[in-house]
């Protein structure tokens, strides 16, 4: 009877061992074919990877293209302003330069009739000055 039922209990004994065995060996059959699928998994990661680094490229190109554009636009800007300055000190230079030359003109002016009122002063003076002899 002992050897009947040692018998019975390493029997259940090797069931239970068994069915440990069995569990393990059905969740490695999972991970067995799950290569397959960590390749496709992979390769979908490198297909997104890829996906966003050429949107990524392109948000760049589209910042520089941005960029570039402003600063040709700011570049032809300033250059309006600088052209406008330039003809702006243009005019004002011309304008002083005939401002100046009125000046003159009027000065001369002014100092010839002095002149020509003193020479009459200087005359009367001078006929005033000499008796006539009668």
């Amino acid at each position: 009877m002992k050897k009947i039922l040692s018998a019975v209990v390493a029997t259940l004994v090797a069931m239970s061992f068994t069915a440990v065995v069995f569990a393990a060996d059905a969740a490695k059959p999972a991970s067995a074919s799950s290569p397959a699928a960590e390749i496709r998994k992979d390769a979908a990661e490198a297909s997104v990877d890829a996906k966003k680094a050429k949107a990524d490229a392109l948000a760049a190109k589209e910042k520089a293209t941005a960029e570039a554009k402003e600063a040709k636009a700011k570049t032809k800007s300033e250059a309006k302003e600088l052209k406008a300055k330039k003809l702006s000190d243009a005019k004002e230079a011309k304008a002083k330069k005939a401002s100046d030359a009125k000046e003159a003109k009027a000065k001369v002016k002014a100092d010839a009739l002095a002149a020509k009122e003193k020479a009459k002063a200087d005359a009367k003076a001078a006929k005033e000055a000499v008796p006539t002899a009668k």
